[in-house]
């Protein structure tokens, strides 16, 4: 901590972006570990909310390692709350554009370096917007390299050119892309995948493996914050 600042944003900050409609801040904690002086706007993944127990867990976990964390919810999702029912997730340019729009908020308030990225869905969109939003880096956790069950149509072109620095924390079987499918990609050098043993699409390893949820979720937030700090 200098002057007050934690992370490179200080208090005054995040209470602004606190206040902004529609935003949940976690602040990175004091006296975390290796904080990583970043924030990152972590978007929902397709069919659970943004304060989902994976949500919650990772935010939490993040702002531990002193990562500030703000999350967001798509229209659609934002709707389910206000109205139940379950509505499918909106088209991608509607989604796309919700991203720009928390985007727009959020960076002016930021200080320090700030990254995009989500789970699953909430990532795949941050992706395709990354190097237009000049994000200091991107950050996918269960990336959707493909529909299940649709391995012979892979959603990777963009990230072939992607320039943004990029982390992707990849279970290895994932059913929306395994380490198998994955490495046969042709993707950007500017990307990472770190992958965790025997995980699935919510980074949840199997019993055989040796590892726990809790355990792969930590490793998950620490690669994060160590990516973020680098």
């Amino acid at each position: 901590m200098k002057d007050g600042q934690i992370a490179g944003i200080d208090g005054d900050q995040w209470a602004k972006i606190g206040n902004v409609p529609g935003l949940r801040c976690d602040p990175p904690q004091t006296g975390g570990q290796g904080g990583a002086g970043a924030c990152l706007i972590l978007a929902h993944g397709a069919g659970a909310p943004m304060d989902s127990d994976f949500m919650n867990d990772m935010a939490q976990r993040l702002a531990a390692l002193g990562v500030g964390v703000v999350r967001f919810e798509f229209p659609y999702m934002a709707e389910r709350r206000a109205g139940g029912g379950k509505r499918p997730p909106n088209p991608q340019k509607v989604l796309l554009e919700c991203w720009r729009e928390v985007y727009r908020q959020v960076r002016p308030l930021v200080t320090g370096r700030l990254a995009v990225g989500g789970k699953s869905m909430g990532g795949r969109m941050a992706s395709l917007l990354a190097d237009e939003l000049k994000a200091d880096a991107l950050v996918c956790l269960g990336y959707p390299f493909y529909a299940v069950g649709k391995p012979e149509k892979p959603r990777v072109e963009h990230l072939a050119g992607l320039h943004t620095r990029t982390l992707i924390v990849q279970g290895e079987r994932d059913a929306l892309g395994n380490r198998e499918a994955v490495e046969g990609y042709a993707l950007s050098p500017s990307i990472e995948v770190s992958w965790l043993v025997a995980g699935d699409h919510d980074l949840k390893p199997l019993k055989a493996s040796g590892f726990s949820h809790a355990q792969h979720l930590q490793v998950a937030a620490e690669a994060v914050a160590g990516f973020l700090k680098d």
